[in-house]
């Protein structure tokens, strides 16, 4: 009776069955032992919601013992990074737009004077607010370093009162109430073009292979160029429709503004698909059947959702993470898409991250040709 149901020994044939099939699909191994890893290390080391040493740019119309404290004081605080000096205000504001700094001291020339008069001196610290979580607890920090500054200047021949105060002025640019959702949505706009396009495209060339159409495809006079182009086309549109409605109902719904013009975001977004699409059909180059495709592509989604800036401050995770992060196509088109719609960025402040794509977009089309030419073999 037992014998009937269940015996060991076709059991244990099941087992090693089965472990024969996973050595044999090695890339389905690797990612069941890859993610864990990658998660962990991306979640134990590389996120952090408190960046410090965020660039800061001064801009000192006053050179003066006093000046030259309160400047000591932010970069001891680690929340701030000097990167600039200078009176160059026109520059400054303009790798402000860029992303290159996310902070502006600008400290003007009667400082000192009126700090000596007890007149309670005026500066002027502007901060990227694109990204509220990123700079919030640098500019919390400002008020402590103004108090410091005065305990330690209270002594000494240039003698301040106790009862003097700095007057800190905090315009925070682009994002002035702070408003989490004009950084989400601009955001979540690549998030979902990466998730939905690529795992779309990886499935594109399996699932042929998969329905026995491949062959029919192959015994074509088409070149690798042409089946892969004309593979994608369709999906651009997909990626155009669902921008649309992103931006239509980060307007209408959620009152995200829109500083920038039409043309600068749909060639971004256009830039955008092109690359998502050429990465998803690298995948399914490279992928035996439809399993390995999906796989390959959430084992690209993680880090790009998780190092891109989306979900957590890019300046806050260590140098590694940032070079990492660099690479991903969704980095730079968080950065284009929010300077567009929050800053209303133009072609020129748009090109340092336009580049890295084009180039990304290239480099993984010319990848897929030649995976593609090796399937004909």
């Amino acid at each position: 009776m037992s014998n009937r149901f269940f015996h060991w020994k076709r059991w244990w044939a099941i087992v090693i069955k089965e472990f024969l099939q996973l050595k044999r699909d090695r890339i389905t191994f690797a990612m069941m032992i890859g993610i864990p890893i990658m998660q962990l290390m991306l979640f134990g080391y590389a996120i952090n919601t408190d960046p410090k040493h965020l660039p800061t740019a001064i801009i000192s119309y006053d050179q003066s013992e006093f000046t030259r404290s309160f400047i000591s004081g932010m970069e001891n605080s680690n929340y701030f990074d000097i990167v600039k000096f200078s009176q160059d205000q026109q520059q400054a504001y303009e790798e402000l737009r860029q992303g290159k700094i996310l902070f502006i001291l600008t400290i003007p020339a009667d400082f000192t004077r009126k700090l000596l008069r007890h007149e309670h001196p005026t500066l002027l610290f502007e901060a990227d607010a694109t990204d509220p979580i990123a700079v919030g607890t640098a500019l919390s920090s400002i008020d402590p370093i103004q108090s410091m500054v005065i305990r330690k200047d209270m002594n000494g021949p240039l003698a301040i009162s106790n009862s003097t105060s700095i007057d800190i002025r905090v315009h925070k640019l682009y994002n002035p109430e702070a408003i989490t959702q004009y950084n989400i949505i601009p955001g979540l706009m690549g998030t979902i073009l990466t998730l939905t396009l690529t795992m779309m495209t990886a499935l594109a060339i399996t699932r042929e292979s998969e329905k026995g159409t491949m062959e029919n495809l192959l015994a074509t006079p088409a070149q690798p160029i042409e089946i892969i182009t004309g593979k994608i086309i369709p999906y651009v549109f997909i990626g155009l429709i669902q921008s649309s409605i992103i931006l239509t109902a980060a307007h209408l719904l959620f009152s995200v503004p829109f500083e920038g013009k039409l043309l600068h975001a749909y060639s971004v977004i256009l830039l955008f698909i092109f690359v998502n699409l050429t990465i998803g059909i690298t995948i399914s180059s490279l992928a035996q059947n439809m399993l390995q495709a999906m796989q390959l592509s959430i084992f690209y989604f993680l880090p790009s959702l998780l190092l891109s800036g989306f979900m957590f401050p890019f300046l806050g995770m260590p140098k590694w993470a940032q070079y990492v992060g660099e690479f991903l196509p969704l980095t730079h088109f968080n950065r284009l898409i929010r300077g567009i719609v929050l800053k209303g960025n133009g072609f020129l402040e748009l090109w340092p991250n336009i580049w890295p794509l084009m180039l990304i977009g290239v480099l993984t089309l010319t990848i897929a040709v030649k995976f593609y030419k090796r399937t004909l073999d």
